[in-house]
């Protein structure tokens, strides 16, 4: 076991959880949430701040700004706490309140915005909360997950080449789309490898990242309520969209056999699933990227009062049941049945 002085040093890259008992896919899932920011989001955070302070515009006296629905928030917490840094994170009321008193407890402070942007959402608001901040204090460096680069580099850097290491054969690749800069750095990763890689990007019903229409989304970490800078859909072969209620359900039977995931984690295996089930390659490799665990989704998609108020109270008949994933996937349409 490594020994550490500083939290952001740890990062547990190589474990996979082959999900074939659960859903009768060969679909491994990429775990990310073992670390002491709990997410992925610590690669793109440790990224960003190092290359900010490499060209000097992290000094001393500055002020870390962040919009974020969460898990970016915290990893910029553990690292502004672990370096001596003051951090601000603007969120919305989507975010987890376990997730804003983990911040707090890790003595950063909190703003949550509560108008709507013109898309439905609250990061346009976040947004110009954001740049007003810096525009009266010089003191505040905003690293801006949405167009840094280093969110993308960080993913181009650990998380594909974590993938390759384990599954040099690897057919298809399910990734979470919110600012895009994991799809993005492995995306970029994959289309200089020996062998094609299928890049199914994996968004949530009411983002309009890829376009669409705007409509209303609960579960914070996947998607996003305009086109996301650094997206390049060159490096996208696919796109599935993912209703919130499959999403939950996905969650809720992953618990079941012992797996806590988050929300974007369902959302991602879900399409993956689906995808499978469609396509009928059982003999492919494929692998999803679970982003976090599940212990911050506990008063929410684990939460029985607030997923009957919102999506009713059979949402979860399904998951409960014993029949396989992939006769659920077959009895959706004779297009997703799987092929022998």
């Amino acid at each position: 076991m490594p020994v550490i002085s500083a939290p952001h040093a740890f990062n547990e890259g190589s474990l996979f959880v082959d999900l074939e008992s659960i859903f009768g896919y060969r679909l491994y899932l990429k775990c990310e949430g073992f670390n002491f920011a709990g997410s992925i989001k610590l690669k793109a955070a440790n990224e960003m701040v190092d290359s900010a302070e490499r060209d000097g515009r992290l000094r001393p006296d500055s002020i870390l700004v962040e919009s974020s629905s969460g898990n970016l928030g915290v990893a910029l917490s553990v690292i502004a706490a672990s370096k001596g840094y003051r951090f601000l994170c603007v969120t919305d009321p989507r975010c987890n309140l376990s997730t804003k008193l983990l911040m707090e407890a890790l003595g950063s402070q909190v703003h949550v915005v509560t108008d709507l942007d013109g898309n439905g959402g609250f990061l346009g608001t976040r947004l110009e909360y954001v740049r007003a901040l810096c525009a009266s204090d010089e003191r505040y460096v905003w690293l801006s997950q949405y167009t840094n680069p280093g969110n993308w580099r960080a993913h181009f850097r650990t998380t594909a080449p974590e993938i390759a290491s384990y599954f040099p054969h690897l057919d298809v690749l399910f990734v979470g789309t919110g600012t895009a800069g994991t799809l993005m750095g492995c995306g970029r990763y994959f289309r200089e490898w020996h062998r094609p890689v299928r890049i199914v990007a994996v968004d949530s019903v009411g983002s309009v990242a890829f376009g669409g229409e705007p409509g209303r989304r609960m579960i914070p970490g996947l998607g996003m309520s305009m086109r996301p800078p650094l997206l390049d859909e060159s490096y996208v072969d696919e796109v599935i969209r993912v209703e919130e209620a499959d999403t939950i359900r996905t969650c809720h039977r992953m618990a079941r056999r012992g797996f806590l995931f988050g929300g974007s984690t369902g959302s991602v295996v879900s399409a993956a699933t689906d995808w499978l089930a469609r396509h009928g390659t059982r003999d492919l490799t494929a692998v999803a990227i679970a982003p976090d665990l599940g212990e911050r989704y506990l008063d929410t998609i684990y939460q029985t009062n607030w997923l009957q108020d919102l999506y009713g109270e059979h949402l979860l008949d399904s998951a409960r049941t014993d029949t396989p994933w992939e006769e659920r996937s077959a009895s959706r349409g004779p297009d997703r049945r799987p092929r022998p």
